[in-house]
């Protein structure tokens, strides 16, 4: 029995439910069938928390209720459950459920993702159970992710932590689409926000070597000038001229890191009227010469190889 903690039962920290944490390493992709486990135990799995680890459930049939930090969601195939570390969680499982369960180390899944996807970290740390509305494609592709993490974990190989961990991160990128759409759902007037966000990065990547001006983007868009730079004043905490710069920046880097052109080349790839403006355009920026910047680039990229 666990232990009293200021007169008050603690919780059970399992590394697995069942399974003393102890007993277990994190720097393992676990994966397995609900039943097999919850099927141990009546279906219902009590209270508990994971010191380290992080568990994707994705319910495929059945269906049941889950507290999760003293919230209590009803859930029903198809859905899927994010459980991160440290939370306070506990099951009553219909006895026809089934489905997958991945659990992994929620360090390992976090330091990915600072430096490939730093959004994703809203998604790792906080529960949800977020519905899928059938029919929807994104069933099709987590079924083949569970699967994948599934066949590495029951087939040991070199790399197969690597690969885990892999398939982990997109399954994660599916559950953070999956919340984004039942946020929408959820809240019209955002999800109109976030589609207006979405079509001026669009028009950003197609008219970055252009030039165009924060009222042909807001014509683009059908909203005026002062709307747009509102929108990117909540969305991005800049402002459109400076989003648009910062476009235009970006595009200048890849080029001079990467291409032979040369920067008068370059200014008028960009839609500089002059190798000159574009010269003091990109130092305000960047507090770099354009030349200065092909240089620093050059040796960086000499000293990785």
């Amino acid at each position: 029995m666990p232990a009293n903690v200021n007169g008050r039962r603690a919780l059970p920290n399992y590394a697995l439910y069942g399974a003393e944490a102890a007993q277990s390493t994190v720097d393992i992709v676990h994966h397995e069938r609900i039943p097999s486990r919850a099927s141990r135990f009546g279906f219902d799995i009590e209270p508990h928390f994971h010191d380290a680890l992080i568990q994707l459930l994705y319910i495929t049939h059945g269906g049941g209720e889950t507290s999760i930090d003293g919230q209590v969601w009803r859930f029903s195939a198809p859905c899927l459950l994010v459980i991160p570390a440290r939370s306070v969680h506990g099951f009553r499982f219909r006895h026809d459920v089934d489905g997958h369960v991945v659990t992994t180390a929620q360090s390992a899944i976090e330091s990915v993702a600072m430096t490939a996807a730093p959004d994703l970290l809203t998604v790792v740390r906080t529960p949800a159970v977020l519905p899928i509305a059938p029919p929807e494609h994104s069933t099709s592709s987590l079924t083949a992710l569970f699967d994948a993490i599934g066949r590495e974990a029951e087939h040991p190989e070199r790399w197969q932590y690597t690969a885990g961990l892999a398939l982990t991160i997109a399954l994660l990128v599916q559950v953070a689409r999956l919340s984004e759409k039942v946020q929408r759902a959820e809240n019209p007037a955002r999800a109109a926000t976030v589609a207006r966000v979405e079509r001026f990065r669009t028009l950003l990547d197609d008219r970055c070597r252009t030039r165009q001006p924060v009222a042909s983007y807001a014509a683009a868009m059908g909203i005026s000038a002062g709307q747009l730079t509102r929108l990117c004043r909540e969305a991005f905490g800049i402002s459109a001229i400076e989003a648009i710069d910062r476009r235009a920046i970006h595009e200048a880097k890849r080029l001079l890191g990467y291409s032979s052109y040369s920067i008068k080349q370059i200014a008028r790839e960009l839609g500089f009227r002059d190798e000159a403006y574009f010269g003091r355009f990109f130092r305000k920026q960047t507090g770099l010469r354009p030349t200065e910047y092909r240089l620093q680039e050059q040796g960086r990229l000499v000293l990785s190889r």
